[in-house]
């Protein structure tokens, strides 16, 4: 066979595999045919279609940039069922012009890693293409099965794509994820969930838009808040109701197929509840539980007890835990608390499930407040809440940092009791979905009683605490060519660098913000916006295009996808996007001229405040100048820094205030202080003195041919503005 016949005929192969960019569905076939889910019907066929997930989907940011431009690296999607791995990695695959695989690591082996390889190998020297492999539960192949992989990834031959339910950094092989960039997919929020139930219902072709769906009040919102975020469930149980309301179905089109309460509560049932116990929701819900048991929060501890046993969590694993705190965060502040909790795991072992949950709850309940009596029905109002209420989300502060603390976030915010009066410290344990939920009601009698109080008064401080709203990251990738960076990054900041990491805290960006820097000429915070954000990117507006040229000369060697994006000539159009998660500006005037077209959710701008800073007058010899001369330059000093008011014009723009000074030892250059004292720039400090008092010219002239010398204290001083939106 000629090499022209083979290439043709791989040509065909790759072309039969490829997903259809078409996609029809005969709503009208037999039913003994195969008949495909609604779920995988409504699966969305471009990023246009895709719903949810704007953290590293919206426009400008590098993941859709990527699979816009088909620069895609390998990643690794995150995330729990039902939030789009899979049909992210399905629009991918109608965007690349690369060769698309796909593969189920549940199903398949090293041998069919192998023949996967040989195929990407053959279309990459007969036809110049690269090949994208999707492997689906990619935590499923072992440590040699994904060793087999890893050179083919190493070398090209293979773009990686996995998707895994489990935390990657904890399940997927090292060198995998090093070579990965690690996407994670968030829950679906209601919004998102009713967004994609309408899609369903009005689609003519893939979904039910040829009959007319109503829905009794509630019963929509009840499938929606049961989905738990997953659009699978929620599509599942949409397609359970529509179809079994009307008999036989499908009906004639425009039929009317009423959706009732009871009908939606049937078609969904309870949700499942997201556990696994070598996992992500283990992990982070033991360390909640044990930071609440730690922080003497009873209500916090029984709802996570409660959540971990009602998923099938170990009770003995539980016991061991708190036999452990007993010792470990109680210790001699109560001897009493190792016996108890000893004792409550010698009575489980004796009763067993399911009385044996009134031994666990107590002894939580003992460790929380320390001691406690029997008053384990508060147990049952936290299970009844999970019934009600569903699973809320592990506040950030409390999620378990140990594994993936520095790359996403996690654990970021915990406060640690231990190191406050008291050992107890005011912050968040519950999940903010529940408010001011309350489980734990302490009795009047016994030790409880005495008890009582505190509880209350910790009670009511909680309570007022504000819900935990603070961001994770979502991304993680290595590092790229970050020690050049960070050296760049020094050297532009050199004696500023103090105040640019004061303006990077306050800003507090994240790897999948979109930064936009204003009026920075140079580049002070470009270098380390492209650390901060490297999922996210940068864009850069330079007043004048050689401002751009000389910024962009500095990145010219990073790659095309990971540079920033410079604007050209004056602010620019920002053309890519016109959101931004974050705004750094040097001055005033970018906030005060029109350049609030954009949407920012965070502006920080720095001015300096010339008021409070060195004084130039200060170092002058009174004695030679005369003490008359050196008081008019005095108040003349005063008023021409008085002019700037920054704090004043940021406070009318509704930015909250902080200040940064600086107070450093510097020696003069004699050029340096000369220019200082010379008439001749508009706007300048001589030029404003001799406007006021031009008898004084004669002085100046002396001055600035005395530099002071030896070390003399330099103190700079800047207002630092910030003010929080929320884009649109």
């Amino acid at each position: 066979m000629s090499l022209l016949a083979y290439s043709l005929i791989l040509e065909y192969l790759w072309k039969k595999e490829r997903p259809s960019t078409l996609f029809f569905v005969d709503l009208f076939q037999s039913t003994a045919r195969n008949y495909e889910p609604l779920a995988s019907r409504m699966r969305p066929r471009t990023l246009a279609e895709y719903v949810g997930q704007d953290h590293i989907l919206a426009p400008g940011r590098l993941l859709r940039r990527s699979i816009e431009a088909d620069k895609l690296t390998s990643v690794i999607f995150s995330g729990p069922p039902g939030t789009g791995k899979t049909t992210l990695a399905r629009v991918i695959a109608q965007a690349t012009r690369g060769m698309f695989l796909s593969v189920s690591a549940v199903l398949s082996g090293v041998k069919d890693i192998r023949e996967l390889i040989e195929k990407a190998k053959d279309v990459r020297q007969l036809q110049g293409r690269k090949t994208i492999l999707f492997v689906d539960e990619v935590h499923r192949w072992n440590k040699a099965q994904q060793d087999a992989l890893l050179p083919w990834v190493e070398n090209g031959t293979f773009v990686l794509i996995g998707a895994t339910t489990e935390n990657p950094f904890f399940e997927v092989n090292a060198a995998l994820v090093s070579r990965s960039r690690i996407f994670q997919l968030l829950a679906l929020g209601e919004p998102e969930l009713l967004t994609i139930a309408r899609q369903a219902v009005a689609d003519p072709v893939r979904g039910y838009g040829l009959f007319t769906v109503t829905w009794e009040p509630g019963a929509l919102e009840h499938l929606v808040k049961m989905a738990s975020g997953d659009a699978r469930s929620l599509l599942n149980a949409l397609e359970l109701a529509v179809e079994s309301s009307v008999t036989p179905f499908p009906p004639p089109p425009g039929t009317v197929v009423p959706i009732s309460l009871v009908v939606a509560e049937e078609s969904i049932q309870k949700r499942a509840v997201i556990y696994d116990k070598d996992g992500d929701y283990h992990f982070d819900s033991i360390s909640a539980f044990i930071k609440s048991l730690r922080g003497s929060d009873p209500d916090a501890s029984l709802y996570w007890l409660a959540r971990m046993v009602r998923a099938g969590e170990d009770p003995d694993y539980l016991l061991r835990r708190m036999l452990i705190l007993a010792s470990e965060d109680v210790g001699l502040a109560e001897p009493a608390a190792l016996g108890v909790v000893n004792a409550a795991s010698e009575a489980f072992r004796k009763v067993g499930m399911p009385e044996g949950q009134y031994h666990l709850a107590q002894a939580a309940l003992y460790l929380a407040t320390c001691p406690k009596s029997n008053s384990t029905s508060g147990y049952f109002d936290a299970l009844k809440s999970l019934e009600t209420e569903g699973d809320g989300a592990v506040p950030s502060s409390l999620k378990d940092g140990s594994r993936d603390g520095a790359a996403l976030g996690h654990g970021k915010n915990y406060l640690y009791p231990h190191s406050f009066e008291g050992h107890w410290v005011n912050q968040q344990y519950l999940p903010s979905e529940l408010g001011a939920k309350v489980f734990y009601r302490p009795g009047d009698l016994g030790y409880e009683g005495q008890l009582k109080v505190g509880v209350v008064a910790r009670r009511e401080l909680l309570l007022s605490l504000e819900a935990d709203t603070e961001p994770e990251n979502l991304t993680w990738s290595q590092p790229l060519r970050s020690s050049w960076l960070r050296r760049l990054d020094q050297a532009d900041a050199g004696p500023l660098a103090d105040l640019v990491a004061e303006v990077f805290r306050l800003a507090s960006i994240l790897r999948h913000d979109r930064v936009w820097i204003a009026a920075d000429p140079k580049g002070l915070f470009v270098s380390q916006a492209l650390l901060l954000a490297p999922e996210g990117g940068v864009w850069v507006s330079c007043r004048d295009e050689q401002a751009a040229k000389e910024l962009s000369r500095r990145f010219a060697d990073l790659p095309e996808l990971q540079k920033p994006v410079f604007e050209g000539v004056g602010w620019g159009t920002l053309s890519e996007t016109n959101r931004f998660e974050v705004m750094l500006a040097w001055g005033i005037s970018t906030v005060l001229g029109n350049l609030n077209q954009q949407e920012v959710g965070r502006r920080v701008v720095v001015e300096p405040d010339l008021a409070d800073g060195v004084s130039l007058v200060a170092w002058l010899d009174r004695v030679s100048l005369g003490e008359e001369v050196f008081q008019r330059l005095h108040g003349l000093e005063r008023d021409f820094l008085g002019q700037s008011t920054p704090a004043k014009l940021l406070q009318e723009k509704n930015f909250e205030l902080h200040r940064f000074t600086s107070n450093k030892k510097r020696t003069l250059k004699a050029k340096e202080w000369e220019g200082w004292w010379t008439p001749g720039r508009p706007g300048s400090w001589p030029e404003f003195v001799l406007a006021r008092a031009p008898e004084l010219l004669p002085h100046l002239r002396v001055i600035s041919s005395q530099c002071p010398s030896g070390s003399l204290d330099w103190r700079l001083s800047w207002v630092i503005g910030v003010k929080e939106t929320t884009p649109s």
